[in-house]
């Protein structure tokens, strides 16, 4: 991983070059550079000499006015409603700053921050996917605040994927976090408990496997989707995500083969994104199913007669979630002042926490999180298991590590190569990208 300490903040000729190269790497293709809103300013020492009826001078003096653009890939309505109301509301309390929030889609957000940044053509605060914070703070683009905020507070793993090398290149904006859910009739039938360890989860499977239902199941796709879905299991032996020719990881590897091969897990789940998944499960297809936060208002909403649960994920050696949700980030060279002014704004208890209820997200803030869902028992769990969440990464080539993790468990799943030779190829895609 490369030291960020001593890359500049500001533009300059070698971060272009830099940028131009974790562009080639990211991307594979060249896109057309997307227009800047430039930041202006009205000038405060601007005097406006008029004279009344009575004959007096009367001088106006103007307000100085900092323009701030905020780049957001959200496509739900209620996502950006909640954006904006929190950017009127700012707008409306002080003068010095005029935020303005600007959609990017999913499919576009990577291609035109990166090509933004080799041609100075990018907004002063980004909110991106947690697990891209490192390759774009490597780029030398995100301002280093360290020291401008307090994060003592926050959950360990929103920290971590903002923060390399020491420094603090983001703010958390809002996590979730993978559980257990759980068809409680269909257990009850089975006549088993939730299970807590990974022991348990194998014999629950099996005793809630039918012929027209599996024990259990989770998103396996063969890209980042996949592999936040697999790492807890990696992760709940100790292994890290860089070391998945150990112990730990070719542990997890047979795990999940373990349930294939024994019927409990369908080997379609490498087909199925978490939609996918949680369809399944409402459908009475599916006894368990590993997902996350976002699901569970469109379960309630969807099928409100159906009698299910959430529970931790179950473990080996510790307890494990994969880490979801966002950050901010502010630009280097931009309105820096400006921005940290507005992130401070929404990162106070009342207004994060209005921005986490209408948004479906649990704030990074501790305090914050707690009692944030008052008594619902569902939430809770999320909350509870937020503590254990890890971060994808923060590594600049994280896509290139995910790639190498997602393609061994596929690979295990549909037998083209055992736990041992798909964790031994992975490793040597991974050390190979992390230097080692």
């Amino acid at each position: 991983m490369m030291n960020l300490s001593n890359q500049p903040n500001t533009g300059g000729i070698m971060k272009k070059l830099f940028a131009l190269l974790m562009v080639s790497v990211i991307m594979g293709t060249m896109f057309a550079g997307c227009s800047k809103n430039e930041p202006t300013k009205e000038q405060t020492d601007s005097v406006d000499n008029t004279t009344t009826t009575d004959g007096s001078s009367e001088t106006e003096t103007m307000t100085e006015v900092t323009n701030v653009t905020v780049w957001y890939y959200w496509e739900a309505e209620g996502h950006q409603k909640t954006l904006n109301k929190v950017i009127d509301d700012f707008n409306t309390l002080q003068k010095g700053v005029s935020v303005e929030a600007k959609y990017v889609p999913f499919t576009d957000f990577k291609k035109q921050l990166s090509i933004g940044a080799s041609a100075d053509e990018l907004p002063d605060i980004v909110i991106l996917d947690n697990p891209d914070h490192a390759a774009y703070a490597s780029m030398g683009i995100f301002a280093d605040i360290t020291g401008e905020f307090d994060v003592s507070n926050y959950y360990a793993g929103p920290v971590n994927s903002a923060t390399i090398d020491g420094k603090l290149y983001g703010v958390p904006f809002g996590s979730n976090c993978l559980a257990l859910f759980y068809n409680d009739d269909m257990l009850q039938a089975a006549g088993v408990e939730v299970p807590t360890t990974w022991e348990e989860l194998e014999a629950v499977a099996a005793a809630t496997t039918t012929d027209n239902v599996y024990g259990l199941a989770f998103s396996s796709l063969q890209n980042e989707e996949g592999t936040f879905n697999f790492l807890p299991w990696v992760w709940s032996t100790g292994a890290s995500s860089y070391e998945i020719n150990s112990e730990g990881g070719i542990k997890a590897l047979k795990f999940i083969k373990g349930l294939v091969d024994a019927g409990s897990m369908p080997v379609e789940a490498i087909n199925w994104t978490q939609g996918d998944t949680k369809n399944q499960f409402i459908s009475g297809n599916l006894a368990m199913m590993i997902n996350g936060t976002w699901q569970v208002p469109s379960m309630r909403s969807d099928v409100p007669d159906m009698n299910w649960n959430v529970a931790m994920i179950p473990q080996d050696k510790e307890q494990a979630s994969g880490l979801g949700g966002e950050n901010f980030a502010v630009i280097a060279g931009g309105q820096e002042e400006a921005s940290l002014e507005f992130l401070k704004y929404v990162t106070q208890p009342e207004v994060n926490l209005f921005m986490m209820n209408n948004m479906g997200y649990i704030s990074p803030n501790m305090a914050t999180a707690d009692g944030q869902f008052g008594d619902d028992s569902v939430y809770q769990v999320f909350v509870d298991e937020l503590e254990f969440a890890k971060s994808r990464g923060p590594l600049p080539e994280w896509p290139q590590v995910s790639d190498a993790i997602s393609l061994a468990f596929n690979e295990v799943i549909v037998d083209i190569s055992s736990p041992e030779v798909a964790a031994e190829k992975a490793q040597k895609t991974i050390d190979s990208i992390i230097g080692q």
